[in-house]
């Protein structure tokens, strides 16, 4: 049995790096904390949000790596300061990773009520005919 790719198909030339980002995108752990949402705000305009109750602004990092939003939390450790008779909310770290097209740029990204907004922009590209010559052999 052959492996059917989109690097495959003759009329689909330069394509190899979307199937790596599809790839990359299917091994990504699919955990469920913390859950989000992701939202089309404008035609050109998108806004994931994450419910981060409990993390403050500084547990928490967001990166651009590789075309990949990457957003991790880390809780401070203050278990010397409490002592807990009972501990029902999640305060584990975590990593959630968000691939992005060509053109998606990452912008403003805000905290309200224990949900963190990330706004992505998505630039419209021009479209572009250009005339090739042709030499004599």
């Amino acid at each position: 049995m052959t492996k059917v790719s989109l690097g495959s198909h003759p009329y689909m030339l330069g394509f190899e790096q979307l199937e790596r980002l599809l790839e990359r995108s299917a091994k990504s752990g699919n955990e469920g904390y913390p859950p989000f949402n992701i939202e089309q705000t404008s035609e050109n305009s998108y806004r994931i949000t994450l419910a981060v109750a409990g993390f403050a602004e500084e547990d928490l990092v967001l990166t651009v790596e590789d075309r990949q939003l990457v957003i991790r939390g880390r809780q401070r450790d203050d278990v010397d300061q409490r002592v807990y008779l009972h501990r029902g909310i999640a305060a584990r770290q975590f990593q959630r990773s968000f691939v992005l097209a060509d053109g998606v740029e990452v912008g403003d990204a805000n905290m309200e009520n224990g949900l963190l907004h990330v706004d992505l922009t998505r630039a419209q590209p021009e479209t572009v005919v250009q005339r090739i010559k042709i030499n004599k052999g």
